[in-house]
This record gives C-alpha cells, sequence and structure tokens, in this order.
C-alpha cells in the first residue's frame, strides 16, 4: 500500500516536472531551447544526487550539492505556478499565446520573475525575528526568568557553523537564564557537523541549553545525535521532567517513536510553572487537559514559503504563532534555522524571548 502510494506521487510530481520543462522548451526562444531545459534538468539531477551521496562525498562537494540542489526546489514551484496561471490569463484572453512561445521577452518576464523572487526569500531567510513574549503566573517562582527558545536549526551542510555562530550571539546577547531548543537541531546526518565542531560554537552559548528530539534526530541516528547533544553540553529531555527554579520543563519524545510516554505521565504530581516542549504541535488540546501552562513546538516551518504556508495552515490546528486553549497558551515556532533551501517567502526565522515572572 505504501509502495503504492510513493509511485502515484512520484508519477504525479514527474508530470509536473515535465510540464514544466514544456513550457520552457517553448517559451524559450531558438537555439537556447536546448540549453534553458537540459541546464534545469541538471539542477534538478543535483537535488537528486545530493541526497543519494550526502554522507559519502567529501563535505566540501555535498555542501555545494545541497545548496544548489535544494534550491531547483524553489525554482520549480514558482515556475509551475507562473506557467499555470499564464495557461490560464492565454485561456481567458487576458495575456497573448505569443507571449508564452519563442519570445524573448516572455522567457526573460517568468525567468527574472522567479529570480528576483527567490533572492529576496534569500536576503528575507538571513534575518532574524525577535518574538517576545511576557508571562505573568501565580505558580511560584525563585525569581524572574528569561528563558530564550528556538527550533529547527537543522544544523548541517547548509546551516553552518559561521551561521550558528552568528545564532549564539542572539541568544548571548538575551542574557538569559535558559535556553529551550524545540527539536530537529540537526539536520540530515552528522558528518558535517562533528567534523566541524560545531558543538563549539553551542558550548558558548552563556546558560544551561535543553533539547527534545525532532523527526531530522531521529533521521540522522538518536543515539549519535545523543552523543553531539553531551558533547554540546546540552541536555536532553527525552520523555522526561527537570526542574529550573520554579519551573518545570517537560520534554516529550518525537512523535516519530511511536512508544513514548503519555503527556499525562509526565505531568503527575507537577506543582510548578510548566513548559511543555513538543516538537511537532499535533493534539494541542492535550496540553490544556493537562494544565501545562506554556507549550513550545516548532516543525511546520511555516511551509517556509508561499503558498506551502496555507497547505501547513490547514494542516494544523495552529501552525505558526502564539496560540491559546483554555489556561494554556501554545507558541509554534516557524524556526530559526530550515530545511532545504535558505529562502523564506512570507513566513520568517525567529527565535523567542520568553519573560516569566510573578503576579
Amino acid at each position: 500500500m505504501r509502495t503504492g502510494g510513493f509511485v502515484v506521487v512520484l508519477v504525479f510530481v514527474l508530470m509536473l516536472v515535465g510540464y514544466v520543462c514544456w513550457h520552457l522548451w517553448r517559451i524559450a526562444p531558438g537555439v537556447t531551447k536546448w540549453v534553458v531545459v537540459s541546464l534545469f534538468f541538471l539542477w534538478m539531477v543535483c537535488f537528486f544526487v545530493n541526497f543519494a551521496i550526502m554522507n559519502r562525498a567529501p563535505v566540501g562537494v555535498a555542501t555545494v550539492l545541497y545548496e544548489v540542489g535544494n534550491t531547483w526546489l524553489i525554482a520549480f514551484l514558482y515556475l509551475l505556478l507562473l506557467f499555470v496561471l499564464s495557461d490560464v490569463a492565454v485561456v481567458c484572453h487576458l495575456l497573448p499565446k505569443t507571449l508564452f512561445k519563442d519570445s524573448v521577452i516572455g522567457f526573460v518576464s517568468i525567468v527574472g520573475i522567479v529570480a528576483v523572487v527567490m533572492t529576496v526569500g534569500g536576503f528575507h531567510y538571513h534575518k532574524k525575528y525577535r518574538e517576545e513574549i511576557k508571562i505573568v503566573s501565580d505558580k511560584p517562582l525563585e525569581k524572574h526568568l528569561t528563558v530564550v527558545l528556538a527550533s529547527d536549526l537543522h544544523l548541517g551542510y547548509h546551516n553552518r557553523k559561521t551561521e550558528l555562530a552568528r545564532w549564539v550571539g542572539l541568544i548571548n546577547a538575551e542574557h538569559p537564564d535558559l535556553v529551550l531548543l524545540g527539536g530537529d537541531v540537526v539536520d540530515m546526518g552528522l558528518r558535517s557537523v562533528m567534523e566541524g565542531d560545531y558543538a563549539e560554537e553551542i558550548r558558548r552559548i552563556k546558560a544551561p541549553v535543553w533539547t527534545v528530539l525532532g523527526n531530522h534526530e531521529y533521521y540522522s541516528h538518536v543515539d549519535e545525535v545523543e552523543r553531539f547533544f553531551a558533547d554540546a553540553g546540552i541536555m536532553l529531555l527525552k520523555d522526561s521532567v527537570s526542574h529550573f527554579k520554579g519551573v518545570d520543563v517537560i520534554g516529550r519524545n518525537d512523535r516519530t517513536n511511536l512508544k513514548r510516554k503519555r503527556l499525562e505521565e509526565l505531568v503527575a504530581g507537577l506543582e510548578g510553572f510548566t513548559i511543555l516542549l513538543d516538537h511537532q504541535p499535533y493534539h494541542l488540546e492535550e496540553a490544556e487537559a493537562a494544565g501545562i501552562d506554556f507549550q513550545f513546538s516548532g516543525h511546520t516551518h511555516r511551509g517556509q514559503v508561499w503558498p506551502l504556508s496555507w497547505i501547513t495552515d490547514i494542516m494544523y490546528e495552529k501552525s505558526w504563532g502564539q496560540y491559546r486553549r483554555g489556561s494554556t497558551l501554545y507558541y509554534i515556532s516557524s524556526g530559526l534555522g530550515i530545511w532545504g533551501p535558505k529562502i523564506r517567502i512570507g513566513t520568517r526565522s525567529e527565535y523567542i524571548v520568553l519573560h516569566i515572572e510573578n503576579k
């Protein structure tokens, strides 16, 4: 059944790729047709080759393939959208057919729009947004606490050590009492992370760092990830609770692990202010029923680019931002880092500064 579903999806995707290639062939002027379609095809090949040899090729080669290959996804998406819109415009007699056949103007316009969107999206990704939240609690705390929260760093072949160093600077600038990471700290495999000694940068954070597992930690072999966390000085909460100055931090195992504990088991006997870290924001009603004060999740990236953000908004009860159910406040983060192409369109890269104080 799963194999059949995969084949159906693969055939559908190949049909869409064929649709884009056909339109590129039609719109490209004269002798450039072969060149344009061949380059687009080779770009796509880089995407698939990247996954095939990522953890075997030299890190430099794998990094280039990752960066180049994954940007193809965005180009493909926006070329597809533009060609669909152009077909609709032609059928509705809003634009002439000649604009999309052997047309220098049409070709430059389509490719130019995609190039500009991708360039702007690349710059936008590198801007990191600071979201500040203040919670006044009637539960006793030892002191006013500042907690920095971030999810989906996806450290690896594209979010490199120099980028991590910038993020560590942003975190330290907040003078946090505690730093909580909401999963997917690593991306796809640990080879570049280990060879680049990313742990060295994480150890520069001037506060305790706690995290939970995300689905990408499972893709990267959990045992190896746990050793990396230990080397980096990160405390892993895996279906466990830890206490910090009157705050009870509950870390759930990722739902990838079907044997993870039920939330009600983890909160039994807790009386302090509760923060729940749960990477994937499914079944938000569970935190409300368990009396959680604040839940932090990530995973969605809010689709990373429009219009995929519309899809995540449909898939999840809340795919990004603050949300409240009963007495439980939630924040679903679109992520500090990103998976795949370092491009954000209609979404943002962010970290959260949470202030918790007594009434």
